[in-house]
């Protein structure tokens, strides 16, 4: 324990106010933020890759654990940016999505709507009801949060027509899964009786298109948008999940030669050089400051 009203635990000193919680984040996030962003899905793609080819043995391979902590890490830039607007309405929002993904991925596995008929094919942790992933709300939510914050900033002040915004993110949506599931499918992380486009039926990107507008309006409705747009102008580090997830999965879809998912992820890179996301002092970092001691 620290002195006076001061709480330590392992070196860190407890957050009184949700305002020193979000500093610490924000500090911890924008020290390991090359860690974070570049390294973590390097090392996450070339595992994966191993595990798919054969190259790891038992119990290394598909980790379920290594993937939930992996993905976890890599989401940590996004859940540090929304973290201080998080109020009551935007839990809300996120509870209903949460109730709301668990159902519609329950009613896939079981029935083969909306997204055709799959199957998992690795074990990605902890499943709920011995069907679906426990850890469904880390993998989804982002795709489509970063998919909202990249309209925002693309689209500056055009992003204050509903009609505009809403149907630009489920584009930007649409974008992602399809770089998405052609990857995950290569690796065998799920398979589909009817496959398509590279191993994906076009009934599953029908069935994103309900689920991610689903998703969309609920993250429209409960965060504040004006809010967003400060976070984002404040916070650099916001979007470096996409960064994350455009070097995972882009790096995956180059190794089997998907061609045009590679291409998808090249145009999501685009729009992150275009919005300057980027852009830092590698120094700034602690592998930064480690590497040039």
């Amino acid at each position: 324990m620290g002195s006076g009203q001061d709480r330590t635990i392992a070196g860190w000193t407890l957050p009184k106010t949700k305002t020193d919680a979000t500093e610490q984040f924000d500090r911890f996030v924008t020290e390991n933020r090359f860690t974070i962003a570049v390294v973590f899905p390097l090392v996450g793609a070339v595992t994966l890759l191993a595990s798919a080819e054969g190259l790891l043995p038992d119990p290394l391979a598909f980790n379920p654990y290594f993937v939930l902590f992996g993905t976890f890490v890599m989401r940590l830039p996004l859940v540090a940016g929304v973290f201080p607007l998080v109020d009551r309405r935007a839990g809300l929002a996120l509870v209903a999505l949460t109730l709301y993904s668990y159902g519609i991925e329950l009613v896939g596995v079981r029935t083969g709507w909306p997204y055709g008929e799959f199957t998992y094919g690795v074990d990605l942790g902890p499943m709920l009801l011995g069907e679906v992933p426990f850890g469904l709300p880390v993998f989804f939510f982002p795709l489509v949060l970063n998919a909202y914050l990249l309209v925002l900033l693309l689209l500056g002040n055009r992003a204050a027509s509903t009609a505009v915004r809403l149907l630009a993110t489920l584009a930007t949506v649409m974008l992602v899964d399809l770089v998405l599931d052609p990857g995950a499918v290569a690796i065998g992380f799920w398979t589909y009786e009817m496959p398509q486009f590279y191993g994906v039926p076009w009934q599953n990107y029908a069935g994103w298109l309900l689920s991610g507008s689903v998703a969309v309006l609920l993250f429209d409705l409960g965060f504040d948008r004006a809010g967003l747009r400060q976070r984002l102008r404040d916070c650099p580090f916001m979007l470096d999940d996409l960064v994350s997830f455009v070097l995972l999965w882009g790096g995956i879809n180059l190794f089997y030669a998907n061609w045009v998912p590679v291409g998808l992820a090249a145009l999501l890179g685009a729009g992150l050089l275009w919005t300057d996301r980027f852009d830092f002092d590698l120094s700034e970092t602690r592998l930064g400051r480690a590497v040039c001691r």
